[in-house]
This record gives structure tokens, C-alpha cells and sequence, in this order.
């Protein structure tokens, strides 16, 4: 007899032995060290900011946002997989335990997003409102955890309607809700936050009533949530190791393919046209570039020392050149390139080419940041710095892992 109980158990070994197989390599000392950096200068910022804390900050309405997203993004991780499309409908009336287990599962893997933004967000809290005791914050966060277990099971309702714009329908209600109740419990009116409590309670009742009108489980939504979120993940374990699991996604971005494709047509050219193209179009590597700029950037605006803007440089510089560098893996399952009559040297020297040209223009973009701000030192600084790191980061590390 099927015990869906116990094949939820084995189904979470494998996912848990899958996640730690990558874990291991994600968690490397490169990756400890940037986030010790980042979270201990930011903690100095933080709480140099939080000193001189304007009185009219809408401090109700960023933490109201922010925790109306945090429990408003509730997943549900199913663990399934497209065999089960096949082998498990048919015990579709026996899956209730792997269900509710699964729901567990989900809720318990989030509550370190929410102990870490609660944390973050507990000094600017005490900072905005000194007169308040910790009792009001702590209640704050249990409200938290009920909202997030009420948006949990919503989600799950919800995942039995196959219409997609009745979905996001509901949840841009459910998200608008959960941040005003947030920014109203935040700002001490109790009474609308009840009042919008209730209404959330209106959309939860009805959820459940759509639910239970639908004719069963949608399989295939299922499977194809799950594997998008596996996918995300493969992503970024990508950058560290090679994740045959990958499914890349290629978008077409024709304009931008003709600007950056132009090279010599050229055979000692391969390797140029192909890294230029598979950066523009394939996973993420333009979106990740892009983001980096845009948030190191924003470090570099807000942080007033300029010594630790140029360490922010630097540290930018090394994470884009790091990522970047599995441009060279990206087609290794790709058996026609073996066939190419191109040298093993070239396609080294194309990689390590387009590297330096990618964190040479994010040195500029850096730089010229710093004229805007008018730090002409800074911006002296941060040219000379950013394009000898990246001349001695490429030629001795980068190099030594393509050999």
C-alpha cells in the first residue's frame, strides 16, 4: 500500500542530499570572506545612519513594505518531479500526509528570511520609536509568523486554480492587505490593523472556498513551480560548480546580439563571437552584471568613507570577474565544440579577453560615480586600483583556473 508519509521522507533525504552537494562548494572561503565583509560594513553604516536618524523618517512605511513582501512571498516547496505527472495521480487521494508535510517543510525553510529581517529591521525600529518597549517589537514578529503561515496556505489554495490572472489577482490583494496591516501595527493603530486584518481573513475564507470548488490538483503547475525554483537554484550553484541538472535559457535580444557580435570572421575569432553571444543571451550572465553594477553602485553612493568605497570597488570588481568565469563551462555538454579546429589557447585567451572587458567597463562605470559625487581623488583611485586588480586578478587567478 502507498504510504505517502514515508515517501515524503524519502523525498526530502534526496532533496537535502542534493542541496548539500552544492552547498559545499557555494559556501567557499571566496564567498564567506565578501559576506563578512559586507555584513560588518554595513552594520557600521547602519548604525552610523541610525545615529542621525531624520525625526519625520517614514519608518512605518518602509518596515509595513518590507514585511508586507516578506510574508506575502510564501512559496509552497512541493519536492516534486516530472515522473510523478505519471506514477502519483493515481494516488492523488492518498497524498493529503505528503502535502501537509510538505507545507511544514516550506514554512520552516523560510523562517531564516524572517529571523534575518526582523533582526535587521529591529534597530531602526527602537531608533524611530525609543519609547516603545520590546514586547510591541516581539508581537510585531509573532504577527509575522501568523501572517506568513496564512499566506503559506493561501498560496497552496491558490495552486489548484489553473487561470494565471486569477492567481496574481489574488495575490497583489493579499500583498496590499499584508502591508497595510504591517504599517498600521508599525505606526500603533491597532484598530485599522484589525479592521484590515479582517479584510485579509475575507480573502484568506475565500481562497479556501475556491479551493475546495476545483476538481483536484493541478500536477503539471506543480512540478513546473518546483522546477523553476530548483532551477534558480542551480544558477547560482553553477557559478561554483557544474550543475549537469541546468536547463539554460537562451532569449533571443537581437539588437544587442548585433552590437556585440561584431569580430573578424575569423577562425581565431571562434571563441570571441561565441562567449559575446552566450553572455548576452544565455542564463543570466548580462542580468547578474547589470545587478552588480547597480548595487555596488548604490554602496558606493551611500558609504561616505572614501577608503571603503574603493574596498567596495574592488570587492565588485572580484565578484563579477568570479561569476563571469563560468562562461568558460557554460557549453561543456555541447560535444561540437571538441570538433572545432581551434586551439585550446584561443578559446583561454577569448575568455579572459572578454573578462577584462566587462570588469574594465565596470571600473569606468565605478569611476565616473565617483565624479558625480565629485571625489576627483576617488575617481583617480578607483581607476588606477579597479584596472590594476583586475589586470593581476585575471592574469594570475582566472588563469590558473582555466589550465
Amino acid at each position: 500500500m502507498f504510504d505517502s508519509n514515508k515517501f515524503y521522507k524519502q523525498r526530502l533525504s534526496a532533496h537535502m542530499k542534493e542541496l548539500s552537494r552544492y552547498l559545499r562548494y557555494m559556501l567557499n572561503g571566496h564567498l564567506m570572506i565578501a559576506l563578512f565583509f559586507f555584513i560588518s560594513a554595513i552594520a557600521v553604516y547602519y548604525q552610523q545612519w541610525l545615529a542621525r536618524l531624520p525625526e519625520d523618517f517614514p519608518t512605518s512605511l518602509i518596515i509595513g513594505v518590507l514585511l508586507g513582501i516578506l510574508v506575502s512571498y510564501s512559496p509552497v516547496r512541493t519536492l516534486l518531479k516530472e515522473p510523478d505527472l505519471v506514477f502519483l495521480i493515481a494516488a492523488e487521494n492518498k497524498m493529503n500526509a505528503y502535502f501537509r508535510n510538505v507545507l511544514i517543510y516550506s514554512f520552516v525553510i523560510q523562517l531564516y528570511v524572517i529571523l534575518f529581517l526582523t533582526a535587521a529591521l529591529g534597530p531602526l525600529y527602537f531608533a524611530s520609536f525609543p519609547d516603545r518597549s520590546g514586547n510591541m517589537y516581539l508581537l510585531t514578529i509573532a504577527v509575522v509568523l501568523i501572517f506568513k503561515v496564512g499566506n503559506l496556505i493561501a498560496n497552496w489554495w491558490m495552486l489548484k486554480v489553473r487561470e494565471p490572472g486569477v492567481r496574481r489577482l489574488d495575490l497583489t490583494v493579499r500583498i496590499l492587505l499584508n502591508m497595510t496591516v504591517f504599517f498600521f501595527i508599525v505606526n500603533g493603530d491597532m484598530l485599522l490593523a484589525g479592521i484590515t486584518t479582517v479584510l485579509f481573513a475575507g480573502v484568506f475564507l475565500y481562497d479556501s472556498s475556491v479551493a475546495r470548488k476545483q476538481p483536484g490538483i493541478v500536477w503539471d503547475l506543480l512540478v513546473e513551480k518546483d522546477q523553476i525554483r530548483m532551477q534558480s537554484f542551480y544558477r547560482i550553484a553553477n557559478m561554483f560548480a557544474e550543475v549537469p541538472h541546468l536547463k539554460n535559457r537562451i532569449k533571443k535580444r537581437h539588437w544587442l546580439v548585433s552590437m556585440v557580435s561584431r569580430v573578424p570572421f575569423t577562425q581565431s575569432h571562434t571563441f570571441d563571437y561565441l562567449y559575446r553571444i552566450t553572455f548576452v543571451r544565455s542564463g543570466d550572465y548580462l542580468g547578474m552584471y547589470i545587478r552588480l553594477i547597480i548595487i555596488g553602485g548604490l554602496f558606493i553612493y551611500f558609504i561616505p568613507n572614501v577608503w571603503v568605497q574603493i574596498l567596495f570597488v574592488i570587492l565588485f570588481l572580484y565578484l563579477s570577474c568570479f561569476q563571469m568565469m563560468t562562461l568558460y563551462q557554460h557549453h561543456r555538454t555541447t560535444m561540437w565544440l571538441d570538433i572545432y579546429p581551434v586551439g585550446k589557447d584561443i578559446r583561454q585567451q577569448a575568455l579572459i579577453k572578454l573578462l577584462f572587458q566587462l570588469t574594465l567597463i565596470q571600473t569606468i562605470l565605478f569611476s565616473l560615480l565617483f565624479l558625480f559625487m565629485q571625489e576627483y581623488a576617488g575617481f583617480v583611485i578607483a581607476l588606477v586600483s579597479g584596472t590594476v586588480f583586475t589586470f593581476l586578478f585575471i592574469n594570475g587567478y582566472v588563469k590558473s583556473k582555466l589550465t
